[in-house]
């Protein structure tokens, strides 16, 4: 069967690539590695999500063991599993990017009609003073003792119940309410009402583009698989996508591939309190700092917390230190400084679709850090804190890179146009060709360009 469209990838830039081609009325087959979960067959526990919802069954390391990244695998990506924060990106993080991919519509204007469209297709919630857990009025009250600006986040959500009992603590491992805006709630799902066909549990590893079509290759249950389209886009994120055009040997043509990695590390601290915070209940994340000095440092605080195996991981104790620790859970608050790190990174792919990925951190990344967790330990300090644990383990989030856009093929892999260079049939819409990385959370923008692409295929 010959499709108009087949997209790779369900994440933030498939998910919305796929509902706005299929609203245009075109064939679109929507293909993707994981499970299709729904709101009621998510796991349930801690450990079941680990297992079940990641690629390798949980975290994944860089080759020298320091930074650790989640990798989601099921329909609607890692919008799953992160917490949805729906911001637009600044004049700072656009203007960076134009000025580092050579691509002139990267620029507040020409996106704002996309991120206009997006917007109006999901429910956004912004936070107000009475949804505050107790780690977000600890947040404050250090931000506000050291005249550190803060503001309210804006969140893809719709009825989370907070106030009838509900704790989105439980986004972590998909939401059980379909109230969270992921790709799988906000689009997919949508799609699939209006006739989207959707195949789950295919891994693509090949792509073989031609002169009036386009072939992928992959396996299905153990089985060979192929499928062909007028037009295929990869949106398998900046692992997913790196791996599948690396076995398709564009490299050769390609060397940017797998370069120019960046990912956001976050490092989280944690503040021992004498009275309860609870910073499992309740709205999860309310608040972040909104400091334009933070802004201009390269990072941001965020008031986040974990469930209890994610934070008992944090802690490189043993024996009854570390129980000592666990035992103090409910009495937990927590802060991480996520950094705007230079895309140094490389993300490399052997013949058998083994992944190694060299991640380091600049003399400039450890500044920031360093600031970052200044600025943690005074905001701690100035909450309360009897005791600070400082974390040794670090993590990747928000991959990005691999598969980079611009305008010159030798430092590139896409043109301004979404499609891989030399290959009018082949395009890649995710995370991958973000030109570095903005210091801002990424996912309201990858479903902006997803809109972007899709407008462009349909007119």
């Amino acid at each position: 069967m010959m499709y108009d469209f087949i997209v790779v990838g369900s994440g933030s830039g498939g998910g919305s690539l796929a509902y706005y081609l299929n609203k245009s009325g075109a064939k679109v087959l929507l293909i993707e590695a994981g499970r299709f979960y729904r709101k009621d067959t998510f796991p349930k526990t801690e450990a079941e999500t680990s297992a079940h919802l990641y690629w390798g069954g949980g975290i994944e390391f860089a080759k020298d063991g320091r930074m650790g990244f989640l990798r989601t695998k099921m329909v609607g990506g890692s919008s799953i599993v992160y917490q949805c924060l729906m911001d637009r990106f600044d004049d700072i993080a656009l203007n960076d990017w134009k000025q580092e991919s050579g691509v002139d519509w990267f620029t507040p204007e020409i996106m704002s009609a996309h991120y206009d469209q997006v917007e109006s297709d999901i429910a956004l919630h912004t936070f107000v003073p009475e949804e505050r857990n107790g780690n977000g009025k600890l947040f404050i009250k250090g931000c506000e003792k050291h005249n550190y600006k803060w503001d309210y986040l804006r969140r893809g959500q719709s009825d989370c119940a907070v106030d009838r009992g509900n704790d989105c603590i439980g986004c972590l491992g998909g939401c059980f309410r379909d109230s969270k805006q992921s790709s799988l709630v906000a689009f997919v799902q949508k799609a699939e009402k209006e006739g989207l066909e959707i195949i789950p549990d295919t891994e693509i590893l090949k792509v073989e583009p031609n002169a009036d079509s386009c072939k992928i290759h992959g396996y299905q249950n153990g089985k060979k698989v192929s499928f062909e389209g007028k037009k295929v886009i990869l949106s398998g994120g900046a692992f997913g996508t790196t791996r599948m055009m690396t076995l398709s040997g564009f490299k050769s043509k390609l060397p940017t591939i797998g370069k120019k990695f960046s990912s956001h590390p976050q490092f989280m601290w944690l503040g021992f309190q004498n009275e309860i915070v609870d910073a499992h209940k309740g709205s999860f994340q309310t608040v972040a700092s909104k400091d334009p000095n933070f802004r201009k440092l390269g990072f941001k605080l965020e008031n986040v917390f974990a469930s209890p195996i994610s934070i008992g991981m944090l802690m490189n104790e043993d024996g009854i230190e570390h129980q000592r620790l666990m035992k103090q859970y409910r009495y937990m608050q927590c802060i991480e400084v996520a950094v705007r790190d230079e895309n140094v990174g490389e993300i490399m792919c052997d013949n058998k679709g083994k992944l190694t990925v060299s991640k380091p951190l600049t003399d400039q990344d450890k500044k920031r850090r360093d600031l970052g967790h200044q600025a943690i330990e005074n905001i701690l300090s100035a909450s309360g804190a009897r005791e600070i644990y400082k974390s040794k383990f670090y993590f990747g989030l928000h991959l990005m890179g691999g598969c980079v856009m611009g305008t010159d093929a030798s430092k590139s892999v896409v043109n301004p146009d979404f499609q891989v260079h030399g290959e009018k049939n082949l395009y890649i819409v995710d995370s991958s060709i973000y030109p570095n990385a903005p210091g801002i959370n990424p996912g309201l923008t990858i479903k902006t360009l997803g809109h972007r692409l899709a407008t462009q295929l349909t007119k």
